[in-house]
């Protein structure tokens, strides 16, 4: 087994040991009760970028309070004069030694700002020009590839905001969390590697929270696996990206539960509908030309019949997910909303392949 697995499935423990002890986040949410934040900087580079990815998308969202990631080169290159006086900064790393992000931090510290720092390795440089240092507990990490530091970021941010809002049924939540990781961890997801073998390139599509995932996902297939991919948030794919799927680019899909969920699996779906389309177009135009069919061989043209790739966690239900399908579906698409009748089915109800819990 690699280091990168062993290290991944030690995940679920590591979130057991952030939610034994919750003193310094407890502490850390009675300091920001004391004084409301109206902005929020994250700064940080790599996995530790797309985890505060997560921590702006959750902040948003449950709090409300806009999120902004800062560019380092700003603080430290620029020496911009910061008007941060009294706002929130959080910086996420594994090592703590960067230093770009000490001086950064240390420079919106100066700047009035107060600051947090999210770091794997206690007793690094960062930790000393902070406000507040919150331990990750992921232990160390030998994969060259983050993942156990990775995961360790994602929870800690839920902890805090659900500490933050005293959010009891958040936290009851996250309590079951150790568990759902070691199921996680027990799955069989050889059937995602067959749909990965031998793609050099593809496009990993999220939103809000699952947009963290997504780009995360796509630095791993580059690290791990030399593919080409490139992390789209599915509001945005349509802009230009849109073109490129459309000339047989694999499609990678996180579609978690929430108002997001709809407009995932039916973007997937709509994806899968026009491939066919154009496969039965291209045998048509094959049958009637040897030649075609022959030259499309010797360029290396590559097979329509790859579907989007669904990763999801089965799907909401009830009036309040039957009610975002209706919504997500629009006029003029011109086509049947695939969960308007089957709100409540699991994710391989749509005519995509899936993976679920």
């Amino acid at each position: 087994m690699s280091n990168m697995l062993n290290e991944a499935l030690e995940s679920a423990d590591i979130v057991a040991a952030q939610l034994a002890d919750t003193s310094r986040i407890e502490a850390l949410a009675d300091k920001l009760k004391e004084q409301p934040r109206h902005v929020a900087l994250t700064i940080a580079r790599g996995s530790s970028d797309h985890a505060a990815s997560y921590f702006a998308s959750l902040t948003m969202s449950r709090i409300g309070v806009p999120v902004a990631s800062l560019p380092m080169s700003v603080a430290t290159l620029q020496q911009a004069p910061l008007r941060v006086s009294g706002q929130l900064a959080v910086a996420f790393s594994q090592s703590g030694k960067s230093p770009d992000l000490v001086g950064t931090m240390q420079a919106l510290r100066e700047a009035g700002a107060f600051t947090v720092a999210a770091v794997n390795v206690t007793g690094s440089p960062l930790e000393t020009h902070v406000n507040t240092f919150l331990p990750l507990l992921a232990g160390p990490e030998l994969s060259v590839a983050a993942t156990k530091s990775y995961i360790a970021m994602l929870s800690l941010s839920a902890i805090v905001i659900a500490h933050v809002q005293r959010d009891v049924e958040l936290l009851n939540a996250l309590k079951s969390l150790p568990d759902a990781l070691r199921a996680a961890g027990k799955l069989d997801w050889t059937r995602a590697v067959k749909e990965l073998t031998n793609v050099d390139r593809m496009i990993v599509i999220g939103r809000g929270l699952g947009l963290a995932i997504a780009q995360e996902a796509a630095l791993k297939l580059k690290e791990t696996s030399g593919i080409q991919a490139e992390a789209f948030s599915s509001a945005e794919v349509r802009h230009g990206p849109m073109e490129i799927i459309d000339q047989d680019y694999p499609l990678l899909v996180f579609a978690p539960r929430g108002p997001e969920q709809v407009g995932l699996i039916q973007l997937a779906s709509r994806y899968a509908r026009a491939r066919r389309s154009r496969t039965a177009r291209r045998a048509i135009g094959r049958a009637g030309s040897r030649t075609a069919a022959r030259r499309n061989r010797s360029s290396g043209a590559r097979s329509d019949r790859r579907n989007p790739f669904v990763l999801c966690d089965g799907r909401e239900s009830g009036p309040r997910a039957r009610a975002q399908s209706r919504r997500a579906a629009s006029p003029e698409q011109g086509h049947r909303n695939p969960l308007s009748e089957k709100a409540d089915a699991p994710c391989q109800g749509v005519s995509v392949k899936s993976s679920h819990r």
